[in-house]
């Protein structure tokens, strides 16, 4: 998508130049969070990867595959993607964003989403509607913005699919995931998420999104919701994977 120049924001970003979000040496030019060499050094996720959550794997693996936690859990997305990996130059990238409204991360982040669009499973066109994984109402109030909202608003315009934030909703507040097992994340994560209006999702397919997947808990979680008030599909692309 093309973007108008604001030329005073230009002018500021020439006389004042950002820090790099990965080794805080200056960026010159508007809409850039990292500078050139950090912008090589970011981890694009890619094959060979599980063909359900979109776990990358190292070494060869001779043809598609389904990893062990998908064999054992069987989540209720039909694919996870994701963009980058969340590591070196996108961890503070995205940190920035969720934590301290680092809101001049998103145009890195738009376009890690446009190259990661097109290689999604054919089906990511047949979505009537981008969910956000919510936010509970005091963190949101807290927070002021839920970055997952800000992402699915990216996929959205790369995709013209349009966001329903209110579609699903986080029942009760639950502790950070940031130090909990696979299992403990599982468990903080269950029951949590439900579905406002039934009507609104039955026989929808959506596509679910947020900023980082580790384990998948979330995402599946969120999915069980959607798919128990009658979705015919969940998909689910994140920006990064743990």
């Amino acid at each position: 998508m093309k973007r108008s120049i604001n030329p005073f924001r230009t002018l500021a970003d020439l006389l004042y130049p950002r820090p790099c979000a990965g080794c805080g040496r200056p960026v010159h030019g508007p809409e850039a969070a990292l500078c050139p060499d950090c912008q090589m050094r970011v981890p694009v996720v890619s094959l060979p990867y599980c063909s359900v959550c979109g776990d990358p794997v190292a070494g060869d693996v001779p043809g598609p595959y389904v990893c062990t936690w998908c064999r054992k859990t069987a989540p209720a997305f039909a694919w996870a993607r994701s963009a980058v990996r969340y590591a070196g130059p996108v961890r503070p990238c995205i940190r920035n964003l969720k934590y301290r409204a680092g809101f001049w991360a998103l145009p890195e982040i738009e376009r890690w989403l446009a190259a990661l669009w097109p290689t999604c499973p054919d089906d990511r066109a047949t979505a009537d509607a981008i969910v956000p994984v919510p936010l509970h109402w005091t963190r949101r109030i807290r927070r002021t913005y839920n970055q997952a909202t800000l992402v699915a608003r990216i996929l959205s315009r790369l995709s013209g699919i349009p966001v329903r934030p209110f579609w699903l909703w986080r029942l009760r507040r639950t502790g950070t995931q940031t130090h909990l097992t696979a299992a403990q994340r599982a468990r903080n994560v269950a029951g949590v998420f439900g579905v406002p209006s039934r009507r609104a999702v039955r026989g929808r397919r959506i596509l679910l999104v947020d900023d980082v997947m580790t384990t998948g808990a979330t995402l599946d979680a969120c999915a069980r919701a959607l798919r128990n008030a009658g979705a015919a599909a969940v998909m689910a692309v994140t920006v990064a994977r743990g």
